[in-house]
């Protein structure tokens, strides 16, 4: 762990630092699809992902989800440094969108190395600022922008997280996390097509 830990900070945080995380925190691997945090759960530690991604999902009283943002490798949770500082319950559900890595820093060692190290602050600093910007984005898609354009938007991301262009999210899923409906989703996506932005199969959709 502590390699992959110096690879991804090894510029920005101190190696004391560092082999601190190492002594202190959780090791984890979980599994695409898997859940990691549930809206409800008082939050223990904080996540620090070392690979994959994890998306994070908000959801209204009729159990409805919206897509708030991405966290990739050496990002943390705004939400969750939030719950964890002020030991109240989690307000977002985390799930791996990928096979993620990752390690769990207990709550207590949070405020402690704030005050020990100046690059941990300026690392939690960082991560509220990226993860605020984001979640305004994810706010601005949906007060300015038509459904397609945020569809757009919302495909390119999953494009680029793959890697390899390909989705393999259902009409179902997509509209889950846009909080719309299938049929809404299946039309737009066939315009899409139509357009020459993606390529519809039976399993999967491929951007261009």
């Amino acid at each position: 762990m502590i390699q992959d830990l110096k690879k991804l900070f090894g510029s920005t945080l101190e190696e004391e630092l560092l082999l601190e995380i190492n002594q202190v925190a959780t090791y984890k691997e979980i599994s695409e699809g898997n859940k990691i945090l549930e809206i409800g759960e008082y939050i223990r530690s904080m996540p620090l992902l070392l690979s994959g991604v994890i998306k994070i999902l908000r959801q209204d009283h009729d159990g409805d989800e919206l897509l708030l943002y991405f966290l990739e490798k050496g990002d943390t949770c705004a939400m969750t440094l939030t719950c964890c500082l002020g030991h109240t319950k989690s307000q977002v559900r985390a799930i791996a969108e990928t096979d993620v890595s990752l390690v769990m820093i207990p709550i207590r060692k949070i405020e402690e190395w704030s005050g020990k190290y100046k690059s941990w602050r300026n690392f939690m600093f960082n991560s509220y600022h990226n993860r605020l910007n984001e979640m305004l984005f994810t706010i601005d898609t949906i007060a300015f922008l038509k459904m397609d354009e945020r569809l757009l938007l919302y495909l390119e991301e999953k494009a680029r997280i793959s890697e390899d262009g390909i989705i393999k999210n259902t009409h179902q899923e997509i509209a889950y996390e846009l909080h719309t409906s299938r049929v809404v989703v299946s039309r737009l996506l066939k315009k899409l097509e139509n357009l020459g932005k993606l390529e519809l199969h039976r399993n999967y959709i491929l951007m261009k």
